[in-house]
């Protein structure tokens, strides 16, 4: 039998750590959603929720920052995800309070109008509306993670018009996060110890992907050449 050879060993223990400190460090520094998740009710905590959620957005990019970094063969994860959060939160907080008040007030609306008459018409456009919102926010997050010092505008505009363009990579990054996401109203330990961060790379692959017309990215090598 063919032993496996040290390279490869590195390569392996350099992913599962990549992937547990990613998994602490999101959840350190997005811990007030976290516990407003864990130890309330949505449906009626949703204001708390949603002044919580840009919190998180810095978290997102410093995980994107850290598998990036990870690909190019860095292995110091804490070092890449801190970095990754220190340069990109004041614009991934706007980022994320501008998704969370996009929702709210779609979500309103689709109640408001549920009862009515119009709800056949308004109600699938609000909710693809509120797909849009989430679906730009995430694109426009990895695009930051990219390029920290990118003007704001410029990519709101690349993601909202890339992750419609490319709507089939952004389909499967919302159903993983969806998974994710039931797998932590289950089984929050499992979510959050081990599943939340192939979850996240997952949807900064697609979304990495998806900006690759208006970004200079270069290709994400595989698990197997990266070195320890």
């Amino acid at each position: 039998m063919k032993r496996i050879s040290h390279d490869a060993w590195a390569t392996i223990l350099g992913v599962v750590y990549l992937g547990l400190m990613t998994n602490f460090l999101v959840l350190v520094t997005a811990s007030p959603l976290v516990v407003l998740l864990m130890t309330t009710d949505p449906a009626l905590s949703w204001p708390l929720l949603a002044l919580a959620t840009p919190l998180a957005a810095p978290a997102l990019t410093g995980a994107f920052t850290a598998f990036r970094e990870f690909g190019r063969g860095e292995p110091q994860v804490v070092r890449s995800f801190l970095h990754g959060w220190k340069a990109t939160a004041r614009k991934s907080l706007l980022i994320g309070a501008v998704a969370a008040a996009s929702v709210v007030v779609l979500l309103v609306d689709v109640r408001a109008v549920a009862a009515s008459p119009a709800s056949v018409l308004m109600v699938p456009v609000l909710a693809l509306l509120t797909v849009i919102a989430v679906s730009t926010s995430l694109v426009a997050l990895v695009a930051l993670a990219e390029e920290p010092g990118a003007r704001m505008r410029d990519i709101i505009k690349a993601a909202l018009y890339l992750c419609v363009r490319r709507w089939y990579l952004t389909a499967l990054s919302l159903a993983v996060l969806g998974v994710q996401f039931g797998l932590f109203a289950t089984m929050p330990a499992i979510a959050i110890g081990l599943t939340c961060a192939p979850a996240l790379y997952v949807a900064w692959a697609n979304s990495r992907y998806t900006l690759r017309p208006v970004l200079d990215i270069e290709p994400v090598h595989d698990l197997e050449e990266v070195r320890a």
